[in-house]
Order: structure tokens, then C-alpha cells, then sequence
């Protein structure tokens, strides 16, 4: 087990109590359990999020729908579980899903870990869904100030020209400057 997985498991097993439940679930290889605790009815959340985790870290694809709907939790830990998972999982939705889930307007408050996700994805989605939420972010007052600047920072590191417009747009904010500044500087060099 990795330290990302070591981690996640950890803090699962904080918030179960170490139930015996949790110890079986943690404990076994067997695909078909953990695929059905995501489809049992009243499993607990910790539950579904240590099924729906390992089940996608082992490239099951039985877990995708679970992950998609924890990465879009307002729980910042789970939403990063889920992101790791889904990236390991290499289900060809995912891109499509993390671009939903990064432009959905009434859900940007947890939108951060999507758009984390598209820029580690690199996917054809990636850069308009990053283009599109930023530009929404530019407004004044904003309160969304990391996922402008994830969107900035991805955009930087896909180096997609499409972007150079919002991200010039970006260098006015002052708390964006420096990495739309960075950004910009890496479309010139590619």
C-alpha cells in the first residue's frame, strides 16, 4: 500500500471507529465485496468511500459512478480520494465528468479537485472546462480564489494557446498575477 492509500484508509478507519466492518473491508481482495457495499442499500458514507477507493485504485470499473459523486462532496479529503482513485482508474468518462463537475456553476465551491483533476488528466476537456471556470472566476469580488488559481495553474501546465486570452485577463488579478504571469510564460516557450 502507497502513502496516499495509507492515508485515505487511515482516516477511514478514524471515522468508522475501527468496526470490525471496517477492518473485513479493509482487509480483503475480493473485488465482488467491495462492489457490493456500493450497491448495498444504508451502507454507511466511510463505507462506500473505502469500496468505491479501492475499487478504483484496482482499475475496477464498477466503482466510476462512486467516485464521480464523492469527488463532488463538500468534504475537500474525500473529493481528493476520489480524484486519486478516478486517476488510477483510467475509466475514458472521467475527463468528461471532471469537466461537469468544474464548470457546474451552483456546485464551484468543490470544484477544486476537478479541475485539479482535468490538468493531471490532460484530456481534450481539460483546458476549455479550465478555461470556462476561470473566466467565470474574474469577476469582482469572487470568493472562489483557489479555484481561479488551480485554473490558472493548470492552464499553465497544459500549455494550451487556446488559454492565452483568459489568462491575460487572469494577470490583472492581483492574487493571480504571479502564476498567470508563469502560465503565460510557459505558452511562450511551447
Amino acid at each position: 500500500m502507497d502513502e496516499e492509500s495509507r492515508t485515505v484508509t487511515e482516516r477511514i478507519r478514524r471515522e468508522s471507529g475501527g468496526t470490525p466492518v471496517f477492518e473485513q473491508l479493509a482487509a480483503t481482495h475480493d473485488r465482488d465485496e467491495l462492489a457490493g457495499v456500493l450497491i448495498a442499500p444504508e451502507q454507511p458514507l466511510w463505507a462506500r468511500e473505502l469500496a468505491a477507493y479501492r475499487l478504483g485504485m484496482a482499475g475496477d470499473g464498477r466503482a466510476f459512478e462512486s467516485l464521480v459523486l464523492l469527488l463532488n462532496h463538500r468534504d475537500p479529503q474525500r473529493c481528493a480520494a476520489a480524484a486519486q482513485a478516478l486517476a488510477a482508474l483510467g475509466d475514458p468518462r472521467t475527463a468528461r465528468a471532471a469537466a461537469a463537475l468544474a464548470t457546474n456553476e451552483l456546485r464551484v465551491a468543490y470544484a477544486l479537485h476537478p479541475v485539479r483533476l482535468l490538468t493531471q488528466l490532460r484530456a481534450p476537456e481539460s483546458a476549455p472546462a479550465l478555461i470556462a471556470t476561470l473566466r467565470r472566476r474574474l469577476v469582482p469580488h469572487d470568493p472562489y480564489r483557489k479555484v481561479a488559481l488551480a485554473c490558472v495553474e493548470g492552464l499553465g501546465s497544459l500549455a494550451d494557446p487556446r488559454a492565452r486570452e483568459v489568462l491575460k485577463e487572469a494577470a490583472a488579478h492581483p492574487r493571480l498575477a504571479m502564476a498567470a504571469e508563469a502560465a503565460l510564460a510557459r505558452l511562450q516557450q511551447g
